[in-house]
């Protein structure tokens, strides 16, 4: 009767409170899916030019319209579109990959590799924009390629013939799919993920789960292409020789970093000099090698290299200089250093907020492009969205060059706010935060958890519209969490949760939020972060995940994977076999999965999952469906780790907003298309209510669950 009298105060309180709850001025979800990223930056030979890739969601064709520009550095003209881009290439988590065209010699044209009807080949585009052409016909994706230095040959690898990997695929469903380590159990296994612009089946291909195609484990053959005679040839040592762009890894013997840590590795066009690097790692420094090949590499040793997260590189033309970018952790920002060699001296020549690079951050190599006299950068931060500046190497003055957002900075809504914080044990956290529009007093608070790269459209993966929340009353906060802890996944939940806490503690005693009406959710860490929070913090009033986290369906989708799943599930979470009864495994199990905790989960919950994961959750959504917690699941086809389709992308912004406005602010949007899914949501709050419990109310855990969820023995 209590509870029920709660909630009545509570529905009278939020109508009271409802003019407050009018969206103000903010980008709509919709703005934020179809915001124009920019990427693949390339500054011409003779450095009056940059060429990048243009590429924006398109909501009615549920594709990318993608495009190659040109644009003076002199501002002598405007940027030019030269040629289609084709579909964006993607990692091996959905990720869009950034990949800077090849400048010929002469800068009449730039090189590039595209998608086009399922099949990846390499094309060139004037620079003037008369003319876009398709240069290699092979019967297989091309993986990679290069420019010989006299603009006269072309050397490209390949892979399996796609006419091959179609015929390997049907014939294998033809005869039945035979389940083994490289099957990824919990997605279809015909044709379920899109590969190169087409569905294809996937095979474990990585270390962890990543995913690659059916054949992906065929020898590579490379091929040389005369552009002049349009014929092909295998290539010769002294033509390998002379391509070769890339050094082996492990020719490198002086560094102690493992040989698979070198994420970055370019080539000095001027000696043939490699400078590398671990991609975001800490306490790395850029590392150069000479050719030809010795023993002896050559560290950075200056003050500004020493911690650096190494982000990405470039040699300066003409110059035995390093020009790279680092992550400032703790900070938010970005900076571009230049190194010279000889001297070991380097300098830091500008800093940023958000991203200072090449792309979206997620990609290991993305940067600035850089000739003699200045970088171009894409440059992006929480409330600025992507453009193009150049940067002064010298002087490190900033300049704009094109801005394809305008329109989402006359709707920007409240301004993002940067901060950074310890909590007790002294980790350090910063965060993006967009401070509810219209607010009286103490707002609800919505939190994303994970990584806040660049132009915040909603966390890692672009799920949570933070200016939209923001706009609609809702405060708004992106955190970017510290590296891992080295005492494993635990101590890095906690670790988490503990910044979380903190972040809430300060922003309530800024009279800004409402303690106890706060929203948690998160993509991949993210999602691990929340279900641990609402299990053991009590701080969490209703939450939103697109991933699973552990359990032990989880566990036997992936066991036949063997040792390089099942070594770093003991190594990181400390979790063996479910049905192992050791005493500390047992503890680990019920301590971190969901579904040994169905008891604890009291927080309304909105899981909108890919379809090639969400069946790793089946044993505890299931069962949460049915219980009075209020718990609303959605699964999107053929979607990998990262949603990337623009039409999930906004359905699932559009519900994420909805959904905290629900039970955040008791707001219900009065469009009628809406109607079914406020009535499934109010009735589920009926149901929690007469379960006696307080939906949309952060409750601290009983005595009993505070004993329990301390660290694990």
């Amino acid at each position: 009767m209590i509870s029920l009298l709660l909630r009545a105060s509570l529905v009278v309180l939020f109508a009271v409170l409802a003019p407050m709850a009018t969206a103000r001025a903010a980008p709509s979800p919709r703005q934020l899916v179809e915001t124009v990223d920019l990427s693949s930056v390339a500054i011409s030979p003779d450095g009056a030019s940059v060429a990048f890739r243009q590429d924006q969601a398109s909501i009615e064709r549920n594709t990318y319209e993608t495009g190659w520009f040109v644009l003076p550095l002199d501002h002598t003209g405007p940027a030019l579109r030269v040629a289609d881009a084709g579909e964006p290439t993607r990692g091996l988590f959905g990720e869009a990959l950034t990949e800077p065209p090849h400048w010929s010699a002469d800068g009449r044209w730039i090189y590039y590799r595209a998608v086009f009807d399922g099949a990846v080949q390499v094309w060139r585009a004037a620079r003037d924009g008369s003319r876009a052409e398709q240069v290699t016909e092979d019967p297989a994706d091309v993986e990679t390629f290069a420019l010989s230095a006299d603009g006269r040959r072309l050397l490209y690898s390949v892979g399996a013939a796609r006419e091959a990997i179609a015929r390997a695929e049907k014939e294998e469903a033809d005869r039945g799919v035979r389940i083994d380590g490289a099957v990824p159990l919990g997605q279809g296994v015909f044709r379920s993920g899109y590969i190169n612009g087409r569905l294809a089946d996937e095979r474990y291909a990585g270390q962890w789960v990543e995913l690659g195609g059916l054949l992906d484990g065929q020898p590579k053959r490379r091929v040389v292409l005369d552009l002049a005679a349009h014929a092909v040839h295998e290539p010769s040592p002294a033509e390998l020789a002379a391509f070769s762009r890339e050094l082996p890894v492990a020719l490198v013997k002086a560094s102690s970093t493992p040989t698979n840590a070198y994420d970055l590795r370019v080539r000095s066009e001027r000696d043939g000099s490699v400078a590398f690097a671990m991609a975001a790692g800490v306490n790395t420094v850029p590392t150069v090698v000479r050719e030809p090949l010795s023993d002896g590499a050559i560290p950075c040793r200056a003050t500004a290299c020493q911690g650096a997260a190494v982000s990405g590189m470039v040699w300066r033309p003409g110059h035995d200089e390093v020009v790279f970018t680092t992550r400032d952790r703790g900070k938010g920002t970005q900076s571009l250093f230049d190194w010279t060699v000889a001297t070991g001296d380097a300098r830091r020549i500008a800093s940023a907020p958000g991203l200072m690079g090449g792309g979206r951050g997620l990609n290991p190599g993305e940067t600035c492009a850089v000739s003699e006299n200045a970088a171009v950068c894409v440059m992006a931060s929480a409330d600025v969205p992507p453009h193009l500046e150049r940067i002064d190497l010298q002087t490190g003055a900033r300049s704009d060059l094109y801005d394809p957002n305008p329109s989402l900075i006359a709707v920007r809504g409240p301004r993002a706010e940067s901060l950074s914080w310890t909590d007790d044990k002294g980790h350090v956290f910063s965060g993006e935060y967009f401070p509810a529009a219209g607010a009286h007093g103490p707002a609800p608070l919505f939190i994303a958890y994970y990584a806040c790269y660049g132009y915040q459209r909603g966390g890692l993966g672009d799920e949570w519209p933070l200016a939209s929340l923001a706009g609609a009353g809702i405060a708004a906060l992106c955190i970017q969490g510290p590296p891992m802890d080295s005492a494993g996944q635990i101590g890095s939940y906690e670790t988490a949760v503990s910044g979380i806490s903190r972040v809430i503690d300060i922003l309530t005693a800024r009279g800004e939020v409402d303690p106890a009406r706060v929203g948690l959710g998160g993509l991949s860490f993210g999602s691990d972060v929340t279900l641990w929070a609402i299990m053991h913090s009590g701080k969490v009033a209703v939450a939103s995940i697109a991933t699973p986290t552990v359990s032990p369906n989880y566990y036997r989708i992936h066991e036949l994977m063997g040792e390089k799943f099942k070594g770093n599930l003991l190594k990181n979470w400390g979790l063996g076999p479910p049905t192992d009864a050791s005493a500390k495994v047992s503890a680990a199990w019920r301590l971190l999965s969901p579904t040994y905790n169905l008891d604890r989960i009291r927080t309304p919950i909105l899981m909108q999952m890919a379809e090639q994961e969400y069946m790793n959750a089946l044993d505890y959504f299931v069962p949460l469906i049915d219980s009075p917690t209020p718990v609303d699941v959605y699964v999107f086809p053929h979607e990998p780790h990262l949603k990337f389709q623009p039409r999930h992308l906004l359905a699932v912004n559009e519900r994420n907003l909805d959904w905290f406005r629900f039970w955040l602010q008791d707001y219900v949007d009065p469009d009628p298309a809406k109607a079914g899914q406020y009535r499934l949501w109010q009735a589920m709050r009926a149901r929690a209510v007469a379960a006696g419990q307080h939906p949309g109310l952060a409750t601290s855990p009983s005595s009993t669950e505070a004993q329990d969820s301390g660290r694990m023995p």
